[in-house]
């Protein structure tokens, strides 16, 4: 949707509401990404970068009423394109809105405004012997706006939840510039509706999160980390269920890593090397964080030998200091190794586990049928049913793409999957809502989407969009 009015000249006005700094144009913009992975340089006609909620408001509402679109920003981490934004739009970034209001130790609660980058909230919680467990690889630059947005989850999911189980409350504004404030700081709170879940992973097409109250944890007093290698899919499946019982609830991190990944991060050019140098066509990181460090380290040790007597466990090394555990992450984190076979397709799936092995199998078979020298890794966060999927076929064509993405997500239809576990739905999976939403689903996304925004103004096209979607 176009506005009546150019957005060059809403900018200008808003110029004398945020101020000459807080509007960007020009050079300034297209210097910003709009992405993380192969972003192209920001084509929006201004960034607008307010500092409180009111400002936030007033360019809601200057926009709404000049029917201008605006795309709302957060640490320029996205991986759908869930920020992208044309020659006519305008880009809202909550960047200077990074402030960590409040921690609250008795309550175990924090105030925060949506651009407090994730890894300044984890430091300022352990300061105060807090835990915010939501973890991310993109910790310096994802902020807490954007984990809203997209419902991140990440590393410790199997424990925590996602990032609609760590908010109590927030503050958004409607695309109309109404605020929208439900700082509510209590677990439990039946009253009426839970209008924050409207907001958390609606991808900025609802309304604005402003600010939040975040949920913390007590800080683990233990952390036992450690990498097993496993012969087969079924013993990773019996795996997951004797280290969550054996562990007794602390159980934080099952990630998994299919060989082809592990290969590619432990070999040059990379820097990591393999702690384990035998091949085996799985390997798990797994992570425990407890309150008890001598006893969780010796239960910790004592159910891997159990389990490598059983055969479970093929081989295993435990992480014996900070260093060492910090290393084993390392290579989990290693992600950008897969730009050795640049141009790629990034994707991130969620099926039943039972499911996965004969998913990989099919997606494999596909793959090299259609593609014959592509490359791929997979790996991910499969204690919650999560898989990351990186595909290069030498060809970033659109015809590739669309190939690619017939590949990976046809096989979810038969196995009740998602096709978005936790990027988000953006502009790259719109097409592919039908396979993991009803036509009821989606025509209710519509009407709410109608009944917040109905000049359509805030992040179009995402999500939603306007044509149809696979079935």
């Amino acid at each position: 949707m176009k506005s009546s009015a150019s957005a060059a000249e809403v900018a200008s006005k808003l110029r004398d509401v945020l101020g000459p700094q807080a509007v960007l144009t020009g050079a300034d913009v297209s210097a910003r990404h709009s992405g993380w992975v192969g972003a192209k340089p920001c084509e929006a006609a201004a960034i607008l970068r307010p500092h409180t909620t009111a400002e936030v408001a007033s360019v809601l509402r200057a926009c709404n009423e000049a029917g201008q679109p605006i795309v709302p920003l957060g640490g320029g981490t996205g991986l759908v394109e869930g920020q992208e934004a044309s020659p006519h739009e305008l880009v809202l970034s909550l960047e200077r809105m990074n402030h960590i209001e409040k921690i609250d130790p008795q309550n175990r609660i924090a105030f925060v405004q949506a651009g407090v980058p994730m890894q300044a909230l984890q430091e300022a919680a352990t300061a105060e012997g807090l835990f915010f467990p939501i973890d991310l690889g993109a910790r310096g630059s994802a902020t807490i706006g954007g984990n809203i947005s997209t419902n991140a989850g990440g590393n410790r999911v199997i424990r925590y939840g996602m990032t609609r189980e760590n908010i109590l409350g927030l503050e958004a504004v409607l695309a109309d510039g109404t605020v929208l404030s439900s700082m509510n700081q209590m677990i439990k709170n039946n009253a009426g509706y839970d209008l924050k879940q409207l907001f958390i992973g609606s991808e900025g097409t609802l309304g604005v999160v402003t600010r939040a109250v975040v949920r913390l944890r007590e800080a683990p007093a233990s952390e036992q980390t450690a990498l097993l290698a496993i012969s087969d899919y079924a013993s990773v499946i019996a795996l997951l269920r004797a280290v969550d019982k054996g562990l007794g609830g602390t159980l934080s991190s099952f990630e998994v890593m299919w060989r082809s990944f592990y290969d590619l991060v432990t070999q040059p050019p990379a820097k990591g090397r393999p702690p384990i140098k035998d091949p085996y066509p799985y390997y798990v990181l797994i992570e425990a964080q407890g309150g008890e460090p001598e006893h969780d380290m010796a239960r910790f040790e004592a159910l891997l030998g159990t389990l490598l007597e059983q055969g479970l466990v093929a081989d295993a090394v435990i992480a014996k200091s900070a260093a060492e555990r910090d290393a084993l992450w390392g290579l989990r984190d290693d992600v950008l190794q897969v730009a050795q076979f640049w141009p790629i397709f990034t994707f991130d799936v969620s099926m039943p586990v039972s499911t996965m092995e004969t998913y990989v199998a099919e997606f494999e078979s596909e793959l090299a049928r259609r593609h014959a020298s592509a490359r791929h890794v997979i790996f991910g966060h499969l204690g919650d049913g999560n898989l990351h999927v990186i595909v290069g076929v030498g060809d970033a064509s659109a015809a590739a793409r669309r190939s690619v993405e017939s590949i990976v997500y046809e096989p979810l239809r038969a196995r009740s999957g998602s096709v978005s576990a936790e990027h988000g739905i953006g502009l790259e999976k719109r097409a592919y809502l039908g396979l993991t939403r009803s036509p009821e689903e989606i025509a209710t996304m519509r009407l709410l989407k109608s009944a917040l925004d109905p000049k359509g103004i805030l992040n179009p096209g995402k999500i939603l969009g306007s044509g149809p979607s696979v079935h």
